[in-house]
């Protein structure tokens, strides 16, 4: 608002702000958010964006105070906002809560800049709320004065965000709208400072190293301030602290098992605190036998969980000079605890408290636990250098940057599972992990996780709580419903079985949004740590799912493609074949028949109005309902005649038809019997989660030469089945899902040795796809994920909450006055009061023994008040759709049609209110059903209400429709929709002839490079093999130390050979390097290979099983050109002696046995030297 108009300027200092607080110490700060604040209202889009620069500069200030030597935080590894947030030292400063609200800021103002739709005021007000929390909380930590910080009761206000005018002209508008299309060119612009000022700041940062003194001051100056102050949010709920004890406290260490029935487990005095009495009481202690194992400090519900943080460390120190041992420090206010283990680990919120065995396995810990680092990976479970590279990039998150989440990308079928179980073999022997949980989504996943810890890890005792809910073990499996059920068990009041502190790592197979949403309270109730995996490419990851494991978006903590693999060959490569059928992607059309098709389609029984025939059926129905005869059989045949063929060509190879609905997938099978009735129904099987015994067909499908050989599936194999022989995959149904599509790519990835036939492995597999999947996913499109629904239930909670929130603002608009309670028509006020008793009865009924509610307890208990519900503002409204509308309640409606009926009766009230569009679809649905009562009039409870249903189904009640009345339809007719029969399509079955066109092969974006790629290296292979009398290549085969010429040289053979920039680079990439790389091609020379085991037989002695050993490993060296020493555990080496190679050559034999290996690694390049000195080093002059 321009100052020349008369009106005060938004931004002026004499204009109340919600961020005045920061005025003495961030004047600057101050600044922009005062320009966000006031755009609210006018520009939303402008305020997002002001809010974003606001906390970039709230969070540079933050790393140039705890930056730099001596600081505690680190900076990342490039320098934006992004990066900035998301460093682990950075996370650790600011806590999950305000590092949350920084990362919707982030989005916000992110949104703001790039997405060309409108913003909404909504948008504005959420960025700006979530920046006051964070100044907030950057001025209760950081303010020089204690008189400066903001008070502890200080609430965001939207009535002091500027008001526009209340009525604009039609000029003013226009004027406006000018004024809009300026402003999004202006924040372009912006945003290109944006990333100027991120260039700026790295610049800045290399010269910390000459700020560092000037700045040591200054940083002196905030520790003072830091230290002096303490985080004083405030709540509107409140309870003293011996009340918070009594109903919070004393519950969650009962549940994890302390009887708290001794004196000294309550207010137990400590000497030596510095104060004027040298004393202080601690709230708690948790002791076992004379060893205080931790202590409770607990604060009123108005004050921060963490507020007591300092006071309860100095307690802490009381005690180990008292007692000799450190406790874990927790701290609580009934609503959030934190807790502390000062000597480990910084602090972290948990959901209660561990038990006395965790707690004195925690103490142990501290001397016990080893080093991640220092002990080896496992060679037996993983041999693959990704493998272990994930394993130790897990490790370094939790060790070194104190991170308790990590998310694995690994490509289907290299080995995610076997990673996994070498992690937990790795965490185990360091003393990390004592007990492990596994969860995936399907039980046929928990199985074979359960036999693959079986396998390669026996000791950890290996339970599956799906079918075994009793055993004890250190690895549990489980899927996500039964974990829900299971943590449950003893919320009455007794001691959990499964307590917060019970495992001590979270494995989540296949991670991604929808899962994390649906069952995100197991992973918060746990104290332990996460790890995610996933074969989701890390480019198609929703990135929300980052954001749940707390990482930068597109930066997983490890990450091994199905590119990667392919290349490195331990995957086959897809070979994709689109088949155009003319049916599938165009549907039917009457008029394009033949005579005689034309007689039969008019035949048809169809279920349509009057039983008339339609003119054409869509691509969307063929396969859905209706079914034809030659599209099925065409694709079969095309199936059996190009599919990769096994057993010397006569048998079509492993197949997985993924089929689109259980009738699609019976129809396929009685297809395939017609056309091949000499496999006597044996050689095609339905295997759906409606088959009976599929799991019997599964395990008769994974057997090389057991039928089926053809496997029908809808849902159920894809994902979850690992079978190595299958080579055909056909996509008989559209996949958007980019997840899902990767995962059923999966199933036809893993190596099958020797499948053809002695020597003759797997190459690769065919997927045909009929319903263009190949081309959608080929061109990078956005491929959706699908929204994650939300349950029945909660959509009418949060229609109900929506449906008062617009009748308080009719009432306040209108001034509309109650009506007495006693009046005999329904009104609104009625409606008002009714549906906030019914809402306030569901959040009474919340218990809060249940984990899943407990988080939320501060809400439940608010809102569990009557008086709460008479006069809410919408952000209240708003807190109460956020933390309560999804928690279950003791106040259930088991008759989901009436619930339905429900939904589409508050949803037509809400349009009505709004005057949508959509009032008009939702009035003839309503009419639909109401016919479909008239119908029903024989009914005595339909009859009782037929004047009302009658008049719903026609059009003159719905002239000037009123609440009410929509409101007296929906609680009378509500019981009777049940009694309307459940309609579905009349199935059709047809045999008219399909067309089918010219197949064509699709190059898949994510593999297509990775095939070039194998190309290549067969063609560097042959021209390697032709040229092995080039100088470069001879050294490198005799394992000569090559000099930087040499490299030269080996670049042009490869380029030679027809290599392009990009193959090079691939190859530099790979683990060993070019030089590397192409000795994998050429293998080493027979004779330096023996040389350098030589030493281990000179002496006559060897035996017959030692010279075979060592004559194994030449062979080997010898066609690849360098061998890990793992692989001298893997056969053929240990079918030559069982004990493997300690056991056949001893200790010391078996040191030189390494030894010599290591002689025959790559050597580093020579530097390069004088052109006379270079002549030499090749034996020339």
């Amino acid at each position: 608002m321009e100052a020349g108009k008369g009106e005060a300027d938004p931004v002026s200092p004499s204009v109340s702000s919600n961020f005045a607080f920061l005025q003495p110490d961030w004047p600057g700060l101050l600044t922009e958010a005062r320009r966000a604040e006031a755009a609210a209202h006018t520009e939303p889009r402008t305020a997002c964006f002001y809010a974003r620069r606001t906390l970039e500069l709230a969070v540079a200030w933050l790393y140039q105070a705890e930056g730099g030597r001596g600081g505690c935080l680190r900076m990342p590894y490039k320098a934006d906002l992004s990066a900035f947030l998301f460093e682990p030292s950075f996370q650790q400063l600011v806590g999950p809560a305000v590092h949350a609200k920084m990362d919707v800021i982030r989005r916000l103002g992110n949104k703001a800049v790039h997405d060309v739709r409108p913003v909404p005021s909504q948008d504005a007000l959420n960025a700006l709320r979530e920046l006051f929390h964070v100044a907030f909380w950057l001025a209760q930590h950081y303010a020089r004065r204690v008189s400066d910080r903001p008070a502890a009761a200080l609430q965001f206000r939207v009535d002091l965000l500027p008001r526009p005018a209340a009525v604009a002209t039609a000029a003013e508008q226009a004027t406006s709208r000018a004024a809009q299309v300026a402003a999004q060119e202006a924040l372009a612009r912006q945003a290109q400072a944006l990333a100027e000022r991120d260039a700026a700041l790295r610049e800045a940062a290399a010269r910390n190293a000459e700020l560092d003194a000037e700045l040591a001051r200054y940083r002196a100056e905030i520790a003072a301030a830091k230290a002096a102050n303490a985080a004083q949010p405030a709540t509107a709920h409140d309870y003293n602290e011996a009340a918070t004890r009594d109903l919070f406290i004393d519950l969650l260490l009962k549940e994890a098992g302390w009887a708290l029935d001794q004196p000294r487990d309550r207010e137990f005095e400590v000497q030596g605190m510095p104060n004027g009495e040298g004393r202080g009481f601690i709230d708690y202690v948790l002791w076992s036998g004379e060893v205080p194992l931790a202590i409770v400090e607990a604060k009123r519900s108005r004050r921060s969980a963490r507020e007591g943080e300092q006071q309860a460390r100095l307690y802490a120190d009381c005690l180990e000079k008292s007692t000799g041992h450190r406790p874990v420090i927790y701290g609580t206010n009934g609503y959030e605890h934190w807790m502390w283990d000062d000597t480990t680990s910084p602090p972290r919120p948990v959901q209660g408290f561990h038990t006395k065995d965790e707690l004195e396995l925690m103490a142990q810990r501290r001397s016990t636990r080893k080093p991640l680092a220092s002990l080896p990976i496992a060679a037996g479970i993983v041999e693959r250098h990704y493998q272990q590279r994930a394993i130790r990039r897990i490790a370094e998150t939790f060790e070194r940057d104190q991170h308790r989440k990590a998310l694995v990308v690994m490509a289907t079928g290299a080995g995610k599972t076997r990673t996994v179980i070498a992690l937990v073999d790795l965490l185990m022997r360091a003393n990390w992990a004592k007990r492990v949980l596994f969860l995936a989504d399907r039980v046929a996943l928990v199985n074979q996780a359960v036999n693959a810890f079986k396998a390669h890890l026996p000791d950890a005792a290996p339970v599956n709580l799906v079918t075994d809910r009793a055993t004890e073990g250190r690895v549990y499996a489980s899927t996500y419903p039964t974990m829900m059920g299971l943590i449950n068990e003893g919320a009455g009041g007794g001691q959990r079985r499964f307590g917060i502190g019970h495992f001590d790592l979270i494995v989540v197979d296949e991670a991604h949004r929808s899962i994390y949403q649906k069952y995100r309270s197991i992973f918060s109730y746990f104290d332990a740590l996460l790890v995610g995996l996933t074969a989701t490419p890390k480019d198609e990851i929703d990135r929300n799912t980052y954001s749940l494991f707390g990482l930068e978006s597109g930066v997983p903590t490890d990450a091994y493609g199905l590119d990667d693999a392919i290349a490195e060959g331990y995957l086959v490569p897809p070979r994709a074949v689109s088949v155009p059928l003319k049916f599938q992607r165009h549907g039917i059309r009457y008029d394009e028949l033949s005579e005689d098709e034309k007689d039969q389609w008019d035949a048809l029984e169809w279920d349509e109005e009057g039983g008339e025939a339609p003119d054409e059926v869509s691509a969307e129905a063929v396969n859905q309902w209706l079914f034809n005869t030659d599209t099925v059989d065409k694709m079969l045949a095309l199936l059996m005649e190009r599919g990769h063929k096994v057993a010397g060509g006569d048998r079509l190879g492993k197949t997985i038809i993924f089929a689109r609905n259980q009738r699609h997938a019976e129809f396929i099978q009685e297809r395939f019997d017609a056309n091949h009735p000499e496999y006597r129904g044996e050689f095609a099987r339905t295997i759906t989660f409606r088959t009976d015994y599929a799991q019997s067909f599964v395990d008769a499908f994974a057997q090389k030469d057991r039928a089926p050989h053809i496997a029908i599936s809808v849902d159920m194999l894809d994902t979850g089945i690992d079978v190595p022989e299958v080579v055909n995959l056909v996509f008989f149904k559209v996949v958007r899902s980019k997840a899902k599509f990767w995962q059923m790519l999966g199933r036809g990835t893993r190596l099958c040795r020797e499948l053809y036939g002695p020597g003759q492995d797997k190459k690769d597999f065919f997927i045909f796809d009929f319903c263009q999947n190949l081309e959608f996913f080929s061109q990078e499109l956005a491929g959706s994920e699908g929204a994650v629904a939300q349950p029945l239930s909660q959509r009418l909670f949060n229609a109900r909450l929506e449906l008062i929130g617009l009748l308080d603002q009719r009432r306040q608009a209108h001034g509309v006055a109650e009506e007495a309670l006693q009046s005999p028509v329904l009104t609104e006020a009625a409606m008002r009061r009714d549906t906030a008793a019914l809402l306030h009865s569901m959040v009474a009924g919340m218990s809060l023994a249940n984990f899943v509610v407990r988080p939320q307890r501060r809400w439940v208990e608010a809102w569990a008040q009557p008086e709460a519900w008479e006069r809410p503002t919408q952000e209240q409204l708003g807190e109460v759709a956020a933390h309560l509308s999804g928690l279950p309640t003791a106040v259930r409606d088991d008759d989901e049609d009436a619930k339905r009926f429900d939904a589409l009766l508050l949803g037509t009230q809400l349009a009505l209110l709004r005057s949508e569009p959509s009032l008009a679809r939702m009035q003839t649905r309503v009419q639909q059903l109401a016919g479909s009562l008239l119908t029903l009039s024989n009914v005595p409870a339909v009859r009782e209400h037929l004047l009302l249903i009658e008049a719903v189904a026609g059009d003159e009640w719905w002239q000037d429709v009123t609440l009410p009345m929509l409101e007296q339809a929906r609680r009378k007719l509500r019981s009777l929709v049940k009694l309307i029969e459940k309609s579905s399509r009349k199935v059709v079955y047809t045999d008219f002839v399909d067309a089918i066109g010219e197949t064509h092969e699709v190059d898949l974006p994510l593999v297509a490079s990775a095939v070039d790629f194998e190309r290549f290296r067969t063609k560097a292979k042959v021209f390697m093999g032709a040229h092995q009398d080039r100088l470069a290549l001879h050294k490198l085969r005799r394992n000569q130390a090559l000099t930087a010429a040499d490299l030269t040289e080996l670049e042009s053979m490869l380029r030679e050979a027809g290599g392009t920039d990009g193959d090079l680079t691939r190859a530099r990439e790979l683990p060993a390097g070019l030089p590397g790389f192409i000795r994998s091609l050429v293998g080493l020379d027979r004779e330096a290979a023996a040389q350098a085991f030589a030493g281990l037989i000179s002496h006559g002695m060897a035996t017959a099983s030692q010279l075979q050993f060592i004559e194994e490993v030449i062979a080997h060296l010898t066609e690849h050109g360098a061998m890990p020493a793992e692989r001298l555990y893997e056969s053929p080496f240990i079918d030559i002696h069982s004990g493997g190679p300690d056991a056949l050559f001893g200790a010391d034999r078996v040191a030189q046995l390494f030894s010599a290996l290591q002689t025959l690694e790559l050597q580093p390049v020579a530097p390069a030297v004088f052109a006379d000195d270079a002549a030499s080093a090749v034996g020339f002059g």
